[in-house]
């Protein structure tokens, strides 16, 4: 909003000209969604105890969780508020996809509300039924990819890239709609099983988005997107805005779900920060760098298809001693700490990993 109100009088304050630079924006979107997270954690988690929307045991997890029961949930709107208002501040609000993105992201926030709601309210633990959860996201991502396909000029919306490799292109052509739809949904369901300990899910997500806001910026600009042999996307640098948003809601959420937490960001939170980061990802053309930034989503999701898996194959032996696999370390009496800290580790040397890509094409 600041710079569409802002930049047109640049030729006659040349000051307003600083809102050109998608960097100056991102910046300062970080800051503003910290410092809004910051203000309103008090307040929103001291509602959500009013409302006694609360965390609720399921009855399977480990013993230590007891504790965790009556903790605030939903706190994923402090994350919804703080990057939508940022975002709608500091991005050029003519740029479509800051509107697709906020499709998926207030869509799959609403599935989130009802999906808690269910939960605490009406005291259904396992919320909304899996089928219908999945067919609603399918539904949204299949919008959403329909969308990012029209408005890409480049025509090659259709392709997939490989990092690592230079000339490794494939154009999937119609199936990339179910491949992009596949990345989306998965992302946001990958999130969600994640989201078990205490700063588990958000600091990951945090990292995910930082690498992204830099990769957006990369495959927006089309001097760098040639040097560094990506594709170029044109009007994806504005998404770095919404990624840095995400960065900033992130750590301000940090603040209190660290532990031990004061707040819980529920499905309300984890689902929308899954699906937004599969979006950027499609957008950018980045899908399997998606897994390698996003490996502890990955692995958190592969452990649970291996215990199904197991479980089914061997009729009913355990490949772990609980999945998701954070829960069988804690089972190996792993504090709930270091587990945390060593997810994060991982997270943060596999987004290097990806980083390094740029100059392995």
């Amino acid at each position: 909003m600041l710079y569409n109100i802002f930049y047109p009088l640049h030729d006659y304050y040349p000051i307003f000209n600083v809102f050109r630079y998608i960097t100056f924006r991102s910046v300062y979107a970080l800051i503003t969604a910290f410092f809004i997270s910051l203000v309103l954690g008090p307040w929103v988690i001291s509602y959500l105890k009013n409302l006694k929307l609360s965390q609720k045991i399921k009855g399977y997890e480990p013993e230590c969780h007891k504790v965790k029961e009556g903790i605030p949930t939903m706190g994923g709107v402090l994350i919804i508020l703080s990057t939508v208002f940022a975002t709608l501040l500091w991005a050029d609000l003519k740029n479509v996809y800051i509107w697709i993105i906020f499709l998926v992201f207030m869509s799959t926030s609403i599935l989130g509300f009802i999906d808690d709601y269910i939960k605490t309210v009406r005291g259904q633990p396992n919320g909304i039924k899996a089928r219908v959860k999945f067919l609603y996201q399918s539904v949204i991502a299949c919008i959403a990819v329909y969308f990012i396909i029209k408005v890409n000029s480049t025509g090659n919306a259709t392709i997939l890239l490989f990092p690592f490799f230079k000339n490794m292109v494939f154009d999937l052509g119609f199936y990339y709609y179910f491949f992009a739809i596949f990345v989306i949904v998965g992302t946001s369901n990958a999130v969600n099983l994640t989201d078990g300990l205490d700063g588990l899910a958000i600091m990951p997500s945090v990292i995910a988005f930082g690498t992204f806001a830099l990769f957006s910026y990369l495959t927006g600009h089309i001097a760098f997107s040639e040097y560094l042999n990506i594709e170029y996307i044109r009007g994806s640098g504005e998404l770095a805005v919404f990624c840095s948003a995400m960065v900033g809601s992130g750590f301000g959420f940090l603040w209190f779900n660290a532990f031990p937490a004061s707040v819980f960001m529920g499905d309300l939170g984890s689902l929308p920060i899954g699906s937004a980061l599969g979006t950027i990802a499609v957008i950018t053309k980045q899908e399997i760098l998606l897994a390698i930034v996003g490996i502890v989503f990955v692995i958190e999701t592969i452990s649970v298809i291996l215990q199904v898996g197991f479980f089914k194959a061997t009729k009913g032996k355990k490949l772990f001693k609980m999945a998701p696999i954070h829960h069988h370390f804690e089972l190996k009496n792993w504090s709930e700490p270091k587990i945390i800290v060593r997810f994060w580790i991982i997270s943060f040397i596999f987004a290097l990993l990806a980083l390094s890509t740029l100059k392995l094409r």
